[in-house]
């Protein structure tokens, strides 16, 4: 069952602006140290930036209808699986929220997919559950 989706766009020059403004602080508020680092090894920094950023508000978008208030920008980090793919891991409210949406006796799961045609990148999030059973319904 889908328990929730999200979808943001962001500009990555409005990120290249904040990051020539604000550089570290703006780095250390909006993303984790581990997205910091993978963000040092590619080409277009304020274009990766941008797709973490999109993502991060299609998660709390994803995650409106829980009663949960207050999710962090450190509360949804978006980093690469082995193959390069795009996860998230989910911690504090983010973490409150997806268990507050997941019913009793399911397992749910955070998919994203990230595009970009610069200077736009995209991110698109669903939010699933299933039994924990491994049953369908």
């Amino acid at each position: 069952m889908i328990l929730g989706v999200g979808t943001d766009i962001c500009d990555a020059r409005r990120i290249a602006a904040a990051l020539e403004k604000f550089d570290h602080r703006f780095r250390a508020r909006i993303f984790t140290e581990a997205e910091i680092a993978l963000a040092g090894s590619r080409p277009n920094e304020s274009l990766f930036y941008a797709k973490r950023f999109a993502a991060k508000e299609a998660v709390y978008k994803a995650l409106s209808a829980a009663p949960v208030r207050g999710l962090g920008w450190h509360d949804a980090e978006i980093l690469n699986s082995a193959g390069g793919a795009p996860v998230i891991a989910v911690s504090g409210g983010c973490k409150r929220a997806l268990e507050a949406l997941t019913p009793r006796g399911y397992n749910a799961s955070v998919n994203l997919s990230l595009s970009d045609e610069p200077p736009y990148a995209v991110a698109f999030v669903v939010i699933s559950a299933g039994p924990c059973d491994g049953l369908q319904e």
